[in-house]
């Protein structure tokens, strides 16, 4: 008799999507997963948008 198959899989193909894209949207910025459990129960992203090239001193941005 073989022995019962342990290791679920807890990340569904639906979770792996939502991620992906949270990543592919954007240039900066975070993704937060939060796990209760053992599972997946929230993903938080935190996307930043930078402005580097556009503000400098020279050109007259800034303060």
């Amino acid at each position: 008799m073989a022995a019962p198959n342990i290791n679920k899989n807890i990340v569904n193909d639906a979770i792996i999507k939502n991620i992906s894209d949270s990543i592919h949207g954007m240039s900066y910025g975070s993704v937060t997963i939060t796990v209760h459990n053992s599972k997946i129960v929230q993903i938080e992203v935190s996307q930043k948008s930078r402005f580097d090239d556009v503000w400098t001193v020279e050109g007259g941005g800034g303060i």
